[in-house]
């Protein structure tokens, strides 16, 4: 996250379109948000869209705006996203869901830097640096087929990639303190912390739903909270069906007689159920660097 900071600095006061990646949830939009308040734009307004929330139909007008009477409802004229983020930034969110025809005209207005509203004949001027989110690959769309090329270049100048919570758990007690903080004050509740088996349930969980599932987790714990440290007992039924130790570690029976090798290979499996088949963090737990992991698990798939 430090580098991908330190990109986002280096970026900022460009004028160049930039694409943020990464799964739903790892804080695209809040990168975006960063760019913009870093830049020399940040006194200029600051416009997200998320283009899959928004039916095909009236997505061009969100995008560009219309006449009054452009169509049926049309009974004033709208300015268009393009037009509110003029000075500032646009992020395009789910740039990924838009139809080729929108597609089509996005690359043209970006490339020209004028705009045609919906029912409109005049073409407008605009100002703004465009950003690009997606929770998709899109260079493997564009080799699908299913998003133009020509303007996944035009896009792609700058690119981050934003990594899945599971590919960066040393953040987890970081970010787990900063909501707790947070949800603590709005409750009007002195929580000091969470008690050191549900640190390991949390450490321990895939987080499917990134860092916006873990503000979530720690929302729903903080209003359960009873005490000072918030508990297991106080996350979701699925954060508990793992037994946890006071120091962290799962229970491991060791039948007297078993090989070292047979004991290895009993705890790097065991290890790899607790944190939910996440080799990256078994290899933590266990000290391993995650080539000597996968290769163990390797030689006990023979």
């Amino acid at each position: 996250m430090r580098k991908i900071m330190d990109s986002i600095r280096q970026m900022a006061d460009s004028m160049a379109s930039v694409v943020i990646s990464g799964e739903s949830g790892t804080g695209k939009e809040l990168a975006a948000r960063t760019i913009h308040d870093l830049s020399s734009r940040r006194e200029g307004p600051y416009i997200g869209i998320n283009c899959a929330a928004i039916p095909d139909n009236l997505l061009e007008s969100e995008l560009f705006g219309h006449e009054r009477g452009a169509f049926t409802g049309a009974e004033r004229r709208h300015e268009g996203c393009f037009e509110q983020a003029n000075g500032g930034t646009l992020l395009l969110d789910e740039i990924s869901e838009t139809r080729p025809e929108i597609q089509a005209k996005l690359l043209r207005v970006i490339e020209e830097r004028k705009l045609r509203r919906v029912g409109g004949s005049g073409e407008i001027p605009f100002d703004v640096r465009i950003v690009a989110a997606s929770n998709r690959d899109l260079a493997a769309l564009v080799r699908d087929g299913r998003f133009r090329e020509d303007l996944f270049y035009r896009l792609n100048v700058l690119s981050i990639c934003m990594p899945p919570l599971r590919e960066r758990t040393d953040d987890i007690p970081l970010l787990v303190n900063c909501f707790i903080q947070q949800f603590a004050e709005d409750c009007g509740k002195r929580i000091v912390g969470v008690d050191d088996a549900c640190l390991a349930a949390l450490m321990a969980h895939p987080w499917p739903g990134n860092i916006r599932q873990l503000r979530n987790v720690i929302e729903r714990a903080v209003i359960y909270a009873k005490g000072p440290y918030i508990t297991v007992a106080e996350l979701p039924p699925d954060f508990q069906n793992v037994s946890v130790s006071i120091g962290g570690a799962a229970q491991l029976q060791i039948r007297l007689g078993s090989s070292a090798e047979d004991v290895e290979r009993e705890l790097v499996l065991r290890t790899l159920e607790f944190t939910g088949g996440n080799k990256t963090l078994a290899a933590k737990i266990l000290k391993f660097s995650p080539k000597t992991l996968y290769n163990k698990l390797a030689r006990y798939s023979k």
